[in-house]
């Protein structure tokens, strides 16, 4: 076979340690020298590719792939990295068809199916993920990456217990296995079961399991528990096998910023492995998200600006310069967002920045028509619905009063006292205990959230196992049917999904401090939303400081759109309200904190 053709074993083994080193132009002098020698050696092209990809020359990189499938079109290693590397420049279709000819290859390629299914999970089609990645998880010892994309495959078609179920049946057969043992803690984790997560995890590495994927999973359910020192720890011993793993980096990176809330700490193993590396668009992209989640947009416009100006510059890295030049400035981000549009036409991602940037321009008819292709290609996302609503009442359309008719589809509660309490104040008094233990004692928020000077737990308060919380969760239930029962049944996006059930979609606390506020924001993965005071600051009552407010987006929009809607809260009042509004609250000054819960909620599915 033209892939196997022969080299001297020494100087693959040089080209090899160049590569695991990071080395990547060195590598390419020499595997540039071999296949000058050798011109038919399939796999010295590919390497060669692979350089040249590592390195930012994704032209010279398919140019390379294209001759080495010439000569052999059935290696599946280079037709697994030809689809991944189109995947990247945004040609989805003919990506899938040299992906799944590589995952069905002789010999299949894990990593073309690992990256087909990931690429289906990405684009809401778990289905197809579940397809490609069956085959390859029937058995005990999968690649945990492809068992975290079965797991959440099965999870986004409500078939986590299912997930649940095989992979304990695979750690009960192979009980000193860490590869099962681990599997089980991926889809233990994808259940929110943090604890059971963590516990199979420890078990994995106590049996031998050292692999970066392993301490990536125990670190996530160590954050679930709130064992933020463990995490770190985990994520750092990953990391050292695995420096270049962008969502590890980022979750770090949020790990660091609540301990210090300073963005050059947060960033200083990331900056270390970029000097190392050179240009690794991922790494870059998760340096700029980290600064734009600590409040400095510029900043991270600034990591990518030279990188997006490029004309090969990849759809996901003109994405992420977008997400930042949104906030000071939509005209760059929108010719960004047409950019990566234009490379893939029906990324949702790329679709909801332009229309974003359409808003911040004063062009909200194209945005418009760009929320109508979102709609319908994710009905049930809330943030495309906001948008949309941005869009008729820049239009003056009369939709826009229907959907966003804050007088009626903005309820106050007041719950009543959970049985096993005299009264709603002391239950509060356990409550605060309750959940002052979960609250981060270092005082910085968590990255990428809409507070500001104040702390969110990490944990998912609607599975808690805290009996006062517990009986929190329940005193929601009677609001929420009368809720239901108010907005009735229609065709809207709020009313058509309403069947007279629930879930809760996770659950959460925030403790606002003197000047803490939120930032106006949407819960794109919500339906019905909230807001639950349990301590207020000591303000005026009549003013507007603390107060919740609907209508005045978060983002730039020309002319600009001011708060429509106030509510003053009360301790014990729950506010429920559609997801797609945008809310935010306003700063306060005071001795005392603000601590409220919240929570998402969603239809039971039928």
């Amino acid at each position: 076979m033209a892939a196997a053709l022969p080299a001297s074993v020494g100087t693959l083994r040089q080209i090899d340690a160049l590569l695991q080193a990071g080395d990547f132009r060195a590598a390419q002098e020499q595997l540039a020298a071999l296949v000058a020698q050798q011109p038919q050696f399939v796999e010295g092209l590919r390497l060669l590719a692979g350089t040249h990809q590592a390195l930012g020359d994704r032209a010279s990189a398919e140019h390379l792939l294209r001759r080495a499938l010439t000569l052999d079109p059935q290696w599946t290693p280079t037709l697994a990295m030809l689809g991944e590397l189109l995947l990247g420049s945004g040609r989805g279709s003919e990506a899938e068809s040299l992906l799944r000819a590589a995952a069905a290859g002789t010999p299949p390629s894990a990593r073309a199916a690992l990256i087909l299914a990931r690429h289906c999970n990405d684009t809401h089609r778990p289905r197809d993920a579940l397809a490609v990645a069956t085959r390859w998880c029937a058995r005990a010892k999968a690649d945990p990456e492809l068992v975290a994309q079965h797991v959440a495959a099965l999870a986004a078609l409500g078939r986590a217990q299912e997930a649940v179920d095989l992979y304990s049946d695979f750690a009960a057969a192979a009980p000193d296995d860490p590869r099962a043992a681990h599997a089980l803690a991926i889809a233990l984790d994808a259940a929110d079961r943090p604890t059971d997560a963590e516990r199979a995890a420890t078990h994995a590495l106590a049996r031998g399991g050292r692999s970066a994927a392993l301490h990536f999973t125990h670190a996530r359910a160590l954050v679930a528990l709130g064992e933020f020192e463990r995490a770190e720890t985990a994520l750092r011993d990953g990391l050292r096998l695995e420096p270049r793993k962008a969502e590890a980096h980022a979750s770090l990176a949020r790990l660091v910023w609540m301990r210090c809330g300073d963005a050059a700490q947060a960033t200083a193993l990331l900056d270390e492995v970029l000097r190392g590396n050179g240009a690794d668009d991922a790494l870059l992209a998760t340096k700029a998200a980290v600064l734009q989640g600590a409040g400095d947009a510029r900043a991270a416009y600034a990591c990518l600006a030279q990188g997006a100006a490029q004309p090969q510059a990849v759809p996901a890295l003109l994405i992420r310069a977008g997400l930042a030049a949104l906030e000071f400035d939509p005209a760059i981000a929108r010719t960004l967002a047409a950019r990566a549009q234009a490379a893939m036409p029906a990324n949702l991602a790329a679709l909801n920045l332009l229309a974003a940037a359409e808003l911040g321009i004063g062009d909200a008819a194209s945005a418009l028509r760009h929320c109508e292709i979102l709609r319908q290609a994710t009905p049930d996302d809330q943030y495309p619905i906001a948008l949309q609503t941005l869009a008729w009442r820049l239009l003056g359309d009369p939709r826009y009063a229907e959907l966003c008719d804050y007088a009626r589809l903005v309820v106050p509660y007041h719950l009543e006292t959970p049985a096993g309490w005299p009264d709603l104040a002391a239950f509060f008094a356990d409550l605060v205990r309750s959940l002052g233990r979960l609250h981060n004692p270092h005082g910085h928020a968590l990255l990428f959230q809409s507070l500001r000077n104040g702390t969110e737990t990490t944990g998912d308060l609607a599975r808690s196992t805290d009996p006062v919380i517990q009986a929190l969760f329940r005193s929601f239930d009677a609001p929420i049917r009368a809720y239901l029962r108010a907005i009735g049944s229609g065709h809207d996006p709020l009313r058509r999904r309403n069947n007279g059930t629930y879930r809760f979609n996770g659950g959460w606390s925030v403790r606002l401090r003197s000047s803490g506020f939120h930032n106006s924001h949407v819960h794109p993965r919500g339906w019905i939303s909230s807001a639950c005071y349990i301590e207020l600051p000591d303000t005026d009552p009549e003013a507007d400081a603390g107060a919740l407010v609907f209508g005045k987006p978060s983002l730039i929009t020309a002319p600009a759109l001011e708060v429509e809607h106030t509510l003053h809260p009360q301790v014990g009042m729950l506010a429920l309200f559609p997801s797609y509004v945008w809310h935010g609250t306003v700063p306060f000054v005071s001795t005392r904190t603000r601590l409220t819960v919240a929570f998402d909620v969603v239809p039971e599915r039928s």
